[in-house]
Order: C-alpha cells, then structure tokens, then sequence
C-alpha cells in the first residue's frame, strides 16, 4: 500500500475539516479513488498514487518498442513559465492542453524547416518540481531522424544534435521565453527502458519518504544545481494538500504520441522500418511481454479473495 494513500486514510476526516473548501471536483474524485485503490475495487489510476504508475510503466515501454527505430534520442523538456504558473491552479485543463498544442507545434515547425520531413515524439506532462512544488513541463522523448514523404526518403539525424534550446525557447510571443533543455538520452531500446522507469515514477516514491510522525512527513529529494540530497519537513496535513494538487483533470491524457510515433501512422511506420532495416541491417528488438496486473476483490467480512460465480439482474 502507498504511504502516501496511508496518510490519507489516517487524517482523511481533520484534512476534510482544514482543506475541504478548496478542494476542486478532481481532486476530491482522486481522494476518493485512492481510499478505494487495491482495497477490494480496482486501481485508482491517479498519477499521485505510486502503485498504479508500475502498470503504466510496463504498458508504455511494450507499445513503445514496437515503434522502435535504430536511431539516437533525445529528451526536449519545455517549462511552464512562471508568469503562467498561477493558471495552473485556476484553469488547470485549458493550461496544460495549451502546453501540449504549444510544444508539438514547436518541434513540428523545426523539423520541417530543418529537413522538409515528419518526426516523431512522445510527450508527457509532469506537474512537480524536485520538491514537489506546482511546476507545469513537458518531457518529450524525440526520435532523431526525419522522413520526406514526398521523396520517401529518411534523413539521418545527427549523433548529438537535435535542436538549438535557445531557438526552441523563443519561438512563442506569449510569455517571451519559454524554459527549454535539449540533451541526448541514447540509442534505441536501453533509451527507452531508461526513460520508461523516470517518465512514469509517481509524484513521491514511497523510498523517498523517511519520516511520517510527530504528525509531520519528512522527505528527500535531489537539488538539481548541487546533485546534493537534501530534505524538507511539512505538517501531515499541508504535505497531503501538497501532493493532491498534482491530480490531472478528469479526461486529461498526460502521454501522448505525435507524428511518426502516433497510433494513426502505424503503416507509415512500418515503412521506415523496412527502410532503415535494408540501411542499417538492423533488426527489431524481441518484445518483451509485461506482467498482467488482476485485480483482486476481496470479502468485506472475511478479507479472502472473491470469485465472480455469476451476475444477476434486477427487474
């Protein structure tokens, strides 16, 4: 069980008392969700519950390696700024759709004035910083290379280059600059296995939580300037408000695919596979299967599991 949903069901009734008039529709639905997770329903899936992430995890590297082209990654992270970070709070769907339309047009627009061709890239949001304050970005994992439809024709892109970070950031007029890093994360599959565990890790791990008494919770967290680790301490009731406003809108898809990588241009894909494959002599990866997650119902009386033995209906 998460600690985090331990914590909620402990203090559930004095957070309800202290926060309850500013919590929004999703974030009491997740509340909600989470008190039921693993307890005889099915799975939450909230992107605050930690062992509902595992699944995801698995699911995505599974789709992703039959997409899975013999070429250089990179990793493009686009920061909300913070002029815009408010609206987080106030119109958290409109904000973060916006962020996803902004950042696809972006890499769209470089990759065609670059080459003349279509990439392909998977972007995730994320909502927290190290020490899980409100901050909105973007990791997007980039497919080096191109194709020119027209001349069906890819272009190889280079080892360890994808885009200028400093053009990417100031490409939109509203706010001047965006906060953008480009950095290489490796070729092919170890790329993606790599990425699969940090794209989907939850808002806190459990392992990161050292202390939950004296009716405070303490964590740790890595300072991205020193690469130190340092800790902070919050009252019980202020680290639950803190978590819970990282709760996605209800019908909010934090992972998405754009171009190459999308599911509607699977025989596109397919295509440049044949092709690099003739280039490169290379050959797709095995895939590996993931682990099947059942749900487990069980007796609110005696605790054992249930088996469904039929389904009755009521006139």
């Amino acid at each position: 069980m998460s600690t985090f949903i331990d914590l909620l069901r402990q203090h559930h009734d004095e957070f309800e008392r202290q926060f309850g008039n500013q919590l929004s529709h999703d974030s009491r639905r997740a509340i909600y969700a989470m008190l039921s997770c693993k307890t005889g329903n099915q799975g939450c899936s909230q992107w605050v519950c930690r062992q509902c992430q595992q699944r995801t995890t698995s699911d995505w590297l599974m789709r992703q390696q039959s997409k899975l082209l013999p070429v250089h990654y990179f990793m493009v992270t686009f920061t909300l700024p913070s002029e815009l970070r408010p609206l987080a709070c106030s119109q958290p769907k409109a904000l973060y759709q916006s962020m996803f339309s902004v950042a696809a047009s972006i890499l769209k627009d470089f990759a065609r004035r670059k080459h003349g061709g279509e990439i392909g890239f998977t972007t995730v949001l994320h909502t927290h910083s190290r020490q899980r304050n409100l901050h909105p970005h973007l990791h997007i994992i980039v497919a080096s290379g191109s194709y020119n439809k027209t001349r069906n024709q890819w272009h190889k892109g280079k080892r360890n280059y994808l885009f200028n970070a400093f053009a990417l950031a100031n490409t939109d007029t509203l706010p001047t600059k965006w906060v953008v890093d480009c950095r290489k994360v490796g070729y092919g599959l170890p790329a993606l296995q790599y990425l699969s565990r940090y794209l989907y890790r939850g808002v806190l791990p459990d392992k990161d939580i050292i202390d939950t008494s004296h009716n405070s919770v303490i964590f740790k967290y890595k300072d991205g300037q020193t690469q130190t680790t340092k800790t902070r301490a919050l009252p019980t009731l202020q680290f639950i408000w803190l978590i819970l406003q990282h709760v996605l809108p209800k019908g909010l898809q934090r992972v998405r695919d754009y171009g190459l990588l999308h599911g509607n241009a699977k025989r596109l894909r397919v295509r440049i596979q044949a092709i690099l494959l003739h280039l490169f002599n290379w050959k797709m990866p095995l895939l590996t299967a993931t682990t099947e997650c059942r749900t487990i119902r069980t007796c609110p009386c005696c605790h054992h599991e249930m088996r469904c033995v039929g389904i009755t209906q009521t006139t």
